[in-house]
């Protein structure tokens, strides 16, 4: 089964972590469309927390083409590794879901996981003396600034007061956002 003669919306498979360089790639070419969600967010390194963006499908993104004419290029595009087929079937995406997407990450492709703590959210301490600690929040002080975690030490549960900023949750990942 082949596309239509239109363009469509397809899935591409890149090279890990080289989403966004495909994509600025294919951008070039006006016969081709790209659409690449991504999230950004906070995680917790050895220099203390930092801000990473990510594609939201890693490995993959969306292009829209028409099969017949730019199929060969886009395929042969430097760091791509295939528009995704099953045999002879090159499915499409619905214009829909496309839609749906954009809407839900932005127009500009990239949403923000925002790090807006409850009480028992586990987080990890990623800067300061404490970095590298689990801890489960309290409650959070006015103006979102600091907040209380409870955490495990010396064999006994103790309450202290950090600024936000260093905690990152644990477990935040790109499902969490849909």
């Amino acid at each position: 089964m082949t596309p239509p003669e239109s363009s469509c919306w397809f899935c591409l498979r890149s090279q890990p972590k080289h989403e966004h360089l495909v994509a600025a790639y294919l951008r070039q070419f006006n016969e081709i469309t790209v659409f690449l969600p991504r999230v950004r967010f906070k995680r917790a390194t050895r220099r203390g927390a930092a801000w990473a963006t990510e594609a939201l499908f890693p490995g993959y993104f969306f292009a829209r083409f028409n099969w017949r004419t730019s199929l060969r290029l886009v395929q042969h595009a430097h760091g791509v590794r295939g528009v995704v087929h099953f045999g002879e079937r090159w499915p499409t995406i619905p214009e829909t879901i496309i839609a749906e997407l954009r809407q839900s990450v932005g127009e500009n492709e990239l949403r923000t996981i925002s790090a807006v703590f409850t009480p028992g959210d586990a987080v990890q301490i990623a800067e300061g003396t404490l970095c590298g600690l689990r801890a489960v929040v309290s409650h959070v002080m006015p103006g979102r600034e600091r907040v209380a975690v409870l955490m495990g030490f010396l064999g006994r549960q103790t309450m202290i007061e950090v600024p936000a900023g260093i905690l990152v949750k644990e477990g935040e990942g790109r499902a969490e956002i849909l």
